[in-house]
């Protein structure tokens, strides 16, 4: 500080230098004493200029705006004068450390105070032990005694010399302290006393209020008020010496007596001020009341100087003693009232003096007409806090500290007053040089103008008021000498050292060149009043915070009455009552400070949140419990009113200081608990809660997740069984008592801080003991509901805009679960802010998560994190350049991992590493100092080769940033960094035992410099730096601080720790180091706002109800355990009902949202707490636990979904519970196990009404659930019905508790719409099916009653047509009948329906269809009285209800159920029955109205369509029972009933109904021939075979004599009818083929004149595709010649049919057979083949010699067939002729004999000729015309069996000759027929042949035949001539 100013009263002073606090500056003086005047008197004079400068370093230019209501502040005595404005309680506030250490200061002049002159203060308990800690409580009030002053009802009362006030808040709200009212009123003391408004008083704007004296004005002040003092000083000892002060008060008597003193108050003031200035106490007593009185009446407004309009208030002030040629103006009147009143405190000074001192400043800073401002009102509040630090009376401190909670409570209300006359009037001065005339206001009352002209200030103004605003650096750069003030505050300097005091340590003067400079701006910023006082509240907010800052000394932090302590604790209770009631003027917007020199804006918040934020970071650590109290206070004011000022400072302190403290095993109990209590108030706050969620865990930017953490860090303390080392004690530490707990009511309300309360030692309140785990446990579990409360009240509050569906059960106690504790207001709109979109924040958080993935796969794979990484994006590439900015730029990444990953030796690392180095700005940073910065961002590995790579890489990157180096190169750098790496680890090792010396690290770098060593003071520099401060990274350092030193071993370790408290320790290193990082990060933040604006720190205020669901998600896993361990832990109800109603917020939150995992366990957890399943353990809090699943299922149902399930369950063993504890035996499946029954008072609880009728809600209001939520109860009811029936086993008693309660439900819920009711059904049904069929008799007797009365109950109400929940409901019945085997419950169904159709035959409509089915079922029943019973009921109903039946459609479920009586085997009576009752359902059919069939005409083919609805029933029944009647007789019965219907009714029937007779009943009789899945229905190969022989053979004919019967309708089947008959024969069964060719031979007789020409085309076809299909092939394989070992093993045959195919038997077959089976299985189907093919030769044969068909069929389609028998002839023939093959074939197996087709050649070639000859002759044209073709088969297949006939031998070839001989006789009588031109022609090839038959035995056919040849050659040739 400069020691030679000089004094702006023009003389110089030399004072001694007092105790003192810094308000706001480094150092503010206590008082003063100005030796050089009191050469004669004694009396001091004090430099206003170093004071206002002191007190005002920056000279803040202000502008506020005029926006805001007035407010009202309520009047309040000095008595009130610890209370604010804000009327509400002072909370005990974070007080900050004010050394109490004496301090020296520098002289007001330019003369240094004496250094010696220092006050005896004793300092020796300094280094004492910390003194405990005490809670304020103040003694009871003590009579006071009043001086003899005298007084005047119209003025205030004196204070008394040495009055005893009282100190007790209590005593300070009855006000027994007088107060000074601004308009001179006396407010008597009393416990009704108002207190000062601002409102109230005259306003600054517009108020013209004079001073003035009852003498003068007539204001009802009496003279003597000023006289009596004037006369007591005159004539005073003092006077009497002293000629100015004997002067001076003559004057001053003079004017009063001449009514000339209201117009002169500076002469009248003289004599006063020169009397403080006497040290008289006396006179000082008497001139301070004075002085008070007069100011009470504004009497010190000064308007006597003209220029005050342009001049600052306040000016410097005064000094008796003022130098004429000062270019300083006369100092206001303000100033030198102020600068007399704080003269007056000294160390030394009476309390009878400091208490008028405190008066006579209150009264004058509170005035509403004398303002004061900046560095008066600074000193002012200065001197009132050295009264409370040095005053040694309690009362004076109690006064005092009262007092300036006042002082600071007015300075910042009247901000919020006047803003409300400046939006109304706002009038402005402007600068006289700039206006002739000055403005009216400034006559009126120049001290306190409106506005101030920002650059009319003059010089000395401008150095007291140097501008706060530079943190923004408002100097512009051309500015060649900057202040110190501003080049520290641009920078925020932020130590880290604890000796760290404030941010500006230095009090700069404005240069005079900037003060020429500024002052000729023509930019004019006129001031408001407003502006200044908004610059007045931040500079005493600056102020305080400074105070706070100050550190404390070890005996200081032990002695709460120490002065630093005092100081602190009381900086930090005005700083916590300054945000607790004026926190809206720093949050306002409008809350703005210009800045002096470029007249910028900042915001007052952005000008305070430095000093705030080092306020909490200095403090908040701190081990002192009411300094730590007060501060996290003050912190959650700040999280509470300024988050969106604050985003990152919040953050900050959050991360870096309160969650770790919570976290850290070295804090306090106590410390934990008041961070818990702040926090609980947090989580009651919906809207601070949700707004820190999407700020900070939605912000890729924050650090931390702030609310995961929280509720993290919580949820480990409301559980955790040990909390550290810190819990093995219940008090805070050795000798510390904790304090109260605040209290948030009495914020603005700070305990007395006095040395008597500070040092009571029933301090502490007795209704706080002593924290423990259980405590901090409570605290967390509270927070842990608090947040689920705030979160229900936010996302599900009723002022909720949401799609989702609401859950309103319109029940007695729908919301009493929520209801118990209130739910915090929730201040979300009902209009979400557009800003606000939750989609945005959901995809940030997804973001930031997703980064997290990355971040945590690196770590644990470093390759793997970044290819992760790169492929979500936040790698731009793999590029080197940008993995190394992410690896550089990205917290949380392992230093270890990175370390790992750039140091590989792949090229993609190395590249990486190298960018990553070249990241590194070493520039100006020396070699060691590199060196660390370089090993700070990575850690480096341990390998030698990586460590080299590294090096080398470092030292390159080094020497490219500093040419200026010692090094050569950089291979010197490299060799060195190695070394010094080396060094490092031999220096800190611990296993190094023998350590490298200095000489030895030089000598180890000797020449490493290009052959040259490196100076030896460079490498010594190096040693030194390695050896005394270790290179460690800073996350190691951080690491060991939180670690408790541990004791060495054996008793000279124990010796050592003896006395220490170790947990002490530890914590006061880990805070400091948590201390200097959080400064750190605000120094860097700081900076990053002066920069510009931050958009990624913008604030989103949350009011959007989404926002809860992934909140809930993030925390559901830490909530669950949080409030569940508590539960299973403790039997404390009220931890239980907490506990509790936190599930029943949970799972509301789960339900409003349908998170499905979430509910689960939370429902799942709070049934398991029931402890229903294990009667014996149950305990009161599990009776409680059922209580809440009742009420969650009353009130959450809508949306329980799966959960019902553990519900009902709990609902189930209650109803258990209650039967045991009843006495009543209960069956139980887990046998073996002993049976525990509850307590007696348990089981009277379990039976309370309240419970009882709680459960009975469950089922009684299932009717207010929505539809989608019924399904699920009903689903979880029939799941427990279930497991209770099953519990059961085969009880005779079984649990039925659930089913019955699902007949309730189904009552209860019978007015839903059918749509409901159908899903419910299918549930309940099934569930019915289930319990129906259950092997215990009695549960299916129950089941089936229940299911009665509920039929009977469906059945009243009318179903309309076309639907069918009739036959839904009455399934039960029909699955029970099939599926339970017990006829007794198959007797009770039949009963049932019975009974049903009995009561309700009326009503019953699809419930028709059902019953059949169920009947269905019962034939099928082996039981012949089921059986036999529901036949009956059939018969009745058929004959009875006939009509009925068919109206409701059930008509095809009668035919059904009489056709399934007809398929009965085992009672063939019943069957026979039926069988004739369903050829008698078709007259009645017929005759049946409904029906439809009466009347003839044409019907529309559909659903609709009577002779599908009727007649197809009927004859689907016979086709049923034909296909799968077990009874032979029935099935012929049927076959006879079906064909014959179809023949009698068929005519009637439309050719399309006929097509789908045929389509559906009489082709697929015959299906088994084309598929072998049809096969399945025969159980044996001999039903097969007799239902091949039989049943199909016979349905075969009955098909073709119907065919021939209606030939000319089902003419357009032929197709069909012919594919049939093509499967028919193509079957391995020589039966079935022989009736499938005599059934096609029978079709074509009977049909040959019907048959058109295209109808025999596709006959011709048809044989053509049978020749084709069973010609045998496979004869010329070669592969079945081949030899085959016998012992391959052989697969089993199967049995049945099989059908060929052309595709199957073509040449391209297998050529590969790997067993002889195969080969068997082929030789088989040839045989069968070839028989077939023989067969249909006949079939031919025998059609073609029918006159009838051979007359009919067209020629060219007789060709055809003339084709496929050539075929076939040739293909045996070439078989025959092939001795070689048939040889092959015989050795293979292939038959017994030489195999030979020769019947097959001998019986084609035989028709062949028959019909080529009948063809060659017949003379119809049309066979006329095919003559030729019929010419060109006939002569080779002649010649060709002739010559082969020729070959013949007798002897070995009879059968050859046998056979052909017919074939030859009529080849020759067929040729003796030609004409005699073809005879001619012929015969030289025909005569050969024949003559060479006449060498043989030939039969006499033959030689008929060569007879008759020879004759016809004869006549030909005219051997012979005709007859």
């Amino acid at each position: 500080m400069d020691s030679d100013r000089s004094s702006p009263l023009g003389q110089d002073v030399d004072v001694p230098a007092p105790v003192h606090a810094n308000i706001g500056d480094e150092e503010i003086p206590a008082a003063n004493h100005d030796t050089d005047t009191a050469t004669t008197n004694g009396y001091a004079d004090t430099s206003l200029k170093k004071i206002s400068k002191d007190l005002n370093p920056d000279g803040i230019k202000i502008e506020f705006s005029s926006e805001g209501a007035e407010e009202r502040v309520e009047e309040r005595s000095v008595a009130h004068t610890i209370q604010t404005d804000g009327g509400d309680g002072l909370r005990d506030v974070p007080l900050n450390k004010l050394n109490g250490d004496t301090q020296a200061t520098a002289a007001l002049n330019e003369h240094p105070a004496p250094s010696d002159h220092v006050p005896n203060h004793d300092t020796s308990r300094q280094e004492s032990e910390p003194a405990v800690s005490q809670s304020v409580a103040m003694p009871e009030p003590r009579p006071v005694s009043l001086p003899d002053v005298p007084y005047s009802p119209a003025s205030p009362p004196p204070l008394p010399e040495k009055a005893t006030v009282p100190t007790t808040s209590s005593a300070l709200r009855r006000g027994s302290l007088p107060h000074v009212q601004p308009n001179g009123a006396h407010s008597a003391a009393s416990p009704s006393m108002s207190t000062y408004s601002l409102a109230s008083a005259p306003s600054p704007v517009g108020n013209t209020h004079r001073r003035s004296l009852t003498i003068l004005k007539g204001n009802p002040v009496s003279s003597v008020l000023i006289t009596s003092a004037l006369e007591a000083i005159a004539a005073s000892r003092e006077a009497k010496k002293s000629t100015p002060l004997r002067e001076t008060t003559q004057r001053a008597l003079e004017l009063v007596r001449s009514d000339l003193a209201g117009d002169q108050p500076r002469e009248i003031f003289e004599p006063l001020r020169l009397a403080c200035e006497t040290r008289s106490e006396k006179l000082m007593i008497a001139s301070l009341d004075c002085i008070t009185k007069l100011i009470s009446h504004s009497f010190f407004v000064d308007d006597s100087s003209p220029h005050l309009a342009s001049l600052p208030s306040p000016p410097p002030s005064p000094g008796p003693g003022r130098d004429s040629h000062s270019s300083i103006p006369e100092p206001s009147l303000v100033d030198l009232v102020v600068h007399t009143i704080t003269s007056c405190h000294t160390e030394t000074s009476p309390d009878t003096v400091s208490l008028q001192v405190v008066r006579a400043l209150l009264s004058l800073v509170l005035s509403t007409t004398i303002l004061v401002h900046q560095s008066a009102l600074l000193k002012a509040v200065r001197t009132v806090y050295n009264v409370f630090l040095m005053s040694n009376d309690p009362v004076n401190q109690t006064v005092a500290q009262g007092g300036l909670t006042q002082m600071v409570n007015h300075v910042f209300a009247r901000c919020k007053t006047v803003a409300a006359f400046e939006s109304t009037s706002r009038e402005s001065f402007t600068d006289p040089g700039l206006s002739g005339v000055p403005s009216r206001r400034a006559s009126v009352a120049p001290s306190t103008p409106d506005s101030v002209p920002a650059t009319s200030l003059p010089t000395e103004d401008r150095t007291s008021e140097a501008p706060a605003s530079r943190i923004s650096s408002e100097v512009e750069p051309s500015t060649t000498s900057v202040s110190q003030e501003e080049r520290n505050e641009q920078d925020v300097p932020v130590s880290t050292s604890s000796e760290a005091t404030e941010f500006s340590p230095a009090d700069p003067e404005l240069p005079e060149h900037e003060e020429s400079h500024m002052n000729g701006s023509n930019n004019h910023r006129l001031l408001t009043t407003r502006d200044l006082f908004l610059k007045d509240a931040f500079l005493v907010f600056r102020a305080m915070c400074k105070l706070t800052m100050k550190p404390l000394n070890a005996e200081s932090e032990r002695e709460l009455k120490s002065h630093g302590m005092r100081s602190k604790l009381l900086s930090l209770h005005m700083v916590l009552i300054i945000l607790s009631s004026h926190m809206d003027i720093f949050a306002s917007p409008t809350s703005i400070i210009y800045s002096s020199s470029t007249h910028e804006a900042t915001s007052l918040i952005q000008m305070s949140n430095q000093y705030l934020c080092l306020c909490l970071s200095r403090n908040a650590v701190s081990p002192v419990p009411q300094v730590f109290e007060i501060s996290v206070e003050i912190f959650w004011r700040a999280l509470s009113g300024l988050r969106a000022k604050l985003k990152k400072e919040i953050e900050v302190l959050f991360h870096e200081i309160f969650l770790p403290i919570l976290e850290m095993k070295t804090s306090t109990l106590k410390q934990k608990s008041v961070i818990l209590s702040m926090l609980s108030r947090l989580c009651q706050d919906p809207q601070a809660l949700v707004d820190i969620y999407i700020n900070y865990d939605c912000d890729s930017e924050a650090a931390d997740n702030i609310y995961e953490h929280l509720v993290n860090v919580i949820t480990k303390l409301s559980s955790s069984t040990q909390l550290g080392v810190a819990a093995q004690k219940n008090t805070e530490s050795a000798g510390t008592t904790p304090a109260p707990p605040m209290k948030s009511q009495d914020v603005n309300l700070a305990p007395s801080l006095s040395t008597t309360a500070l040092g009571s030692p029933n301090t502490q309140d007795p209704t706080t003991p002593g924290l423990s785990e259980a405590h901090l446990r409570r605290q967390g579990l509270d927070c842990l509901v608090a947040v689920l409360r705030s979160l229900v009240a936010w996302g599900t509050g009723k002022n909720t805009t949401s799609d989702e569906p609401t859950h309103n059960i319109p029940t007695p106690d729908a919301s009493a679960s929520l209801d118990r504790l209130p739910l915090p207001d929730v201040a979300r709109g009902s209009t979400p802010d557009i800003a606000d979109d939750p989609s945005r924040f959901e995809s940030a958080k997804q973001k930031k998560t997703t980064l997290m993935e990355g971040i945590k796969r690196f770590n644990e794979k470093p390759k793997k994190g970044i290819q992760f990484l790169v492929e979500a994006g936040f790698i731009p590439s793999k590029a080197p350049e940008d993995v190394a900015e992410f690896l550089l730029s990205t917290d949380g990444l392992s230093k270890a991992m990175i370390g790992e990953y750039l140091g590989e030796g792949d090229e993609v690392n190395i590249a990486t590493m190298h960018a990553f180095v070249d990241m590194i700005d070493f520039r100006n940073a020396g070699f060691v100092d590199a060196l660390r910065l370089f090993l700070q961002a990575f850690r480096l590995p341990g390998e030698a080769q990586k460590i080299d790579r590294y090096m080398l890489k470092f030292a390159e990157r080094y020497i490219e940033c500093n040419t200026q180096t010692p090094f050569a190169n950089a291979d010197a750098a490299y060799v060195l960094s190695y070394s010094t790496i080396m060094l490092n680890t031999d220096a800190h090792n611990p296993q190094v035992k023998h350590r490298m010396t200095k000489a030895d690290f030089i000598k180890n770098n000797r020449g490493i410099n290009d052959d040259a060593d490196l100076p030896e003071e460079f490498l010594s520099n190096i040693f030194d730096d390695i050896v005394n401060n270790e290179i460690r990274m800073k996350d190691e350092v951080d690491a060991a601080l939180g670690q408790i030193p541990a004791a060495g071993p054996g008793i000279a370790g124990a010796l050592v720790t003896v006395g220490r408290d170790l947990q002490r320790e530890a914590y006061m290193l880990q805070s400091s180091g948590m201390t200097n990082k959080t400064e750190a990060l605000f120094k860097t933040l700081m900076r990053s706002q002066r920069k510009g604006s931050r958009m990624s720190d913008q604030f989103y205020s949350a009011s959007h109800f989404v926002h809860v669901r992934p909140m809930f998600e993030v925390a559901w896993i830490p909530v669950l355990a949080g409030i569940s361990g508590p539960l299973q832990q403790t039997d404390n109800m009220e931890v239980v009902e907490l506990c509790l109603d936190g599930f029943k917020n949970a799972i509301r939150i789960v339900c409003f949202f349908d998170l499905e995992l979430e509910r689960n366990a939370f429902v799942t957890t709070l049934a398991k707490f029931t402890f229903l399943n294990n009667l014996g353990e149950m305990k009161a809090k599990n009776m409680e636990a059922i209580k809440a699943l009742l009420d969650v299922a009353v009130t959450e149902g809508n949306s329980l979904k799966g959960s019902w399930h553990e519900v009902l369950s709990c609902v189930s063993q209650l109803e258990h519970m209650q039967l045991i504890s009843s006495g009543i035996d209960i069956p139980d499946s887990r046998k073996g196990r002993i049976r525990k029954l509850p307590n007696e008072e348990l089981a009277n609880e379990s039976r309370s009404t309240h419970i009882t009728v709680a459960a009975d809600m469950v089922f009684s209001l299932s009717h207010y659930l929505s539809g989608t939520a019924i399904i699920d109860f009903v689903q979880a009811l029939c799941d427990v019905s279930w497991e209770e029936i099953q519990s059961s086993g085969l009880s005779q008693h079984p649990r039925l508790f659930s089913l019955q309660k699902l007949v309730e439900i189904s009552y209860y819920n019978m007015g839903r719409i059918r749509l409901e009711w159908s899903n419910l059904w299918d549930i309940l049904g099934e569930h019915f099916n289930q319990v129906c069929c259950h092997s215990n008799p009695h549960v299916g007797f129950f089941a089936l009653d229940s299911l009665r009365q509920l039929a009977m109950r469906f059945l009243e109400k009318e179903e309309l047509p076309h639907f069918k929940f009739q036959k839904d409901f009455l399934r039960p019945f029909e699955y029970t009948m099939t599926h339970n085997a017990n006829p007794d419950i198959r007797d009770m169904v039949l009963q049932c329906l019975q009974q049903m159709i009995q009561a309700r035959v009326q009503n019953m409509r699809s419930g028709w269809r059902t019953m059949f089915g169920v009947f269905s079922a019962a034939s099928k029943v082996l039981t012949e009285r089921i059986t036999s019973s529901a036949f009956e009921i059939v018969t009745r109903l058929n004959k009875e209800h006939f009509a009925v039946i068919v109206r409701y459609g059930a008509f095809a479920d009668l035919t059904v159920c009489i056709t399934d009586f007809c398929k009965v085997s085992k009672y063939q009576k019943i069957s026979l029955l039926a069988i004739a009752m369903l050829r008698g359902v078709i007259p009645v059919m017929l005759n049946t109205p409904e029906c439809g069939l009466i009347t003839s005409g044409p019907h529309n083919i559909g659903a609709e369509d009577p002779m599908i609805k009727y007649w197809f029933p009927v004859l689907f029944g016979f086709y049923d029972i034909i296909m799968n009647g077990e009874d032979l007789e029935v099935r012929r019965l049927a076959l006879d009933s079906l064909f014959n219907t179809l023949k009698k009714h068929g005519s009637s029937f439309p050719v399309e109904f006929w097509d789908t007779v045929c389509q559906e009943l009489l082709f697929p009789i015959f299906a088994v021939l084309k598929s072998s899945q049809d096969l399945s229905r025969f159980s044996t190969q001999e039903d097969m075979s007799v239902w091949l022989s039989t049943t199909m053979i016979q349905a075969l004919r009955d098909l073709i004599d119907l065919y021939t019967f209606y030939f000319e309708t089902l003419e357009r089947f032929l197709d069909g009818l012919l594919d049939l008959l093509c499967v028919c024969i193509c079957q391995e069964n020589d039966t079935l083929a022989r009736i499938g060719t005599s059934c096609l031979q029978q079709l074509l007789e009977n049909n040959v004149k019907k048959l058109s020409v295209a109808r025999w085309e596709r006959v011709a076809t048809t044989f053509v595709r049978l020749f084709r299909t069973t010609t045998p092939h496979q004869l010329f394989d070669e592969s079945l010649r081949v030899e085959i070992d016998s012992s391959t093993p052989e697969p089993q045959e199967t049995n049945g049919t099989s059908t060929f195919d052309r595709g199957r038997w073509s040449s391209d077959y297998p050529r590969t057979l790997t067993t002889l089976n195969d080969r068997r299985r082929i030789f088989k189907q040839i045989i069968v083949k070839c028989v077939l093919q023989l067969l249909l030769i006949e079939t031919t044969n025998d059609l073609l010699r029918n006159d009838e068909v051979y007359h009919t069929i067209p020629p060219e389609h007789l060709l055809r067939l003339m084709g496929v028998l050539d075929h076939s002839y040739q293909f045996a023939r070439m078989f025959n002729e092939d001795k070689e093959l048939r040889t092959g074939l015989w050795k293979v197996g292939f038959m017994k004999h030489l195999p030979n087709l020769l019947k097959q050649e001998s019986s084609s070639a035989a028709t062949l000729v028959h019909i080529l000859l009948r063809m060659y002759y017949d003379p119809r044209p049309e066979h006329q015309v095919a003559r030729p073709q019929v010419a060109e088969r006939l002569l080779p297949l002649g010649l060709g069996v002739l010559q082969d006939y020729t070959k013949l031998k007798a002897d070995t070839q009879a059968k050859n000759i046998a056979a052909w001989t017919p074939v030859v006789a009529e080849i020759l009588h067929g040729f003796c027929k030609f004409d005699d031109k073809a005879f001619a022609r012929y015969l030289p090839a025909i005569y050969p042949l024949a003559t060479e038959l006449l060498v043989r035995d030939s039969s006499q056919d033959i030689r008929d035949g060569l007879r008759e040849y020879f004759l016809r050659v004869g006549y030909a040739q005219g051997i012979i001539e005709p007859s």
